[in-house]
């Protein structure tokens, strides 16, 4: 299935992988847990999202470094400009890495898609009608294309839904410049 219910498991999942990461990431940064399984209540992929966000930008060939010592792979930008993906290869064993699905980016805090990722999360944690707006749109999309269907999903979400993300990065930014957030 591509999406599932909420699991409270999934803060479990990226605190145990945040501190697996933390072991061998000595430079300053924030390990965040991004994406729809770090919002209570919402329907996702049952794949953590964690974006490590550099508060110095040139300690990134340090941090893939000790990535890389652990079993992850860079992968590149992946045709996002200033946000790096790291996968697991499995040349390098670790229980916690291993066994619970997640996707690894490094980027800035000061990167573009990290503050978006970081927007839309905490606007959706706050705003339950959002929230539930974004599962009617899962909803509609796993209709159309069918719940085995992942590829489909996430291109439909991509080319069809785009202005709902849009929509609430645009209120997450005036919410934050009026303080409300």
């Amino acid at each position: 299935m591509v999406v599932a219910e909420y699991d409270k498991k999934w803060a479990e999942d990226f605190s145990l992988i945040k501190a697996e990461l933390c072991k061998v990431l000595s430079v300053p940064l924030i390990i965040q847990h991004v994406g729809s399984t770090s919002i209570p209540g919402m329907r996702a992929k049952p794949i953590i999202d964690i974006d490590i966000g550099l508060e110095r930008p040139d300690d990134f060939a340090k941090v893939k470094d000790a990535l890389q010592e652990i079993g992850y792979e860079h992968e590149g930008d992946c045709g996002i400009k200033g946000r790096e993906a790291f996968a697991r290869k499995g040349a390098v064993h670790n229980e916690v890495l291993d066994a619970i699905p997640h996707h690894l980016y490094v980027c800035s805090v000061d990167n573009d898609e990290y503050n978006r990722h970081v927007l839309f999360r905490d606007y959706l944690c706050r705003h339950a009608e959002a929230r539930d707006s974004y599962n009617a749109i899962k909803e509609e999309i796993l209709k159309k294309v069918g719940a085995d269907n992942r590829s489909g999903y996430v291109q439909m979400k991509e080319m069809e839904y785009g202005w709902f993300f849009e929509d609430i990065i645009r209120r997450a930014k005036l919410e934050k410049e009026s303080g409300g957030a």
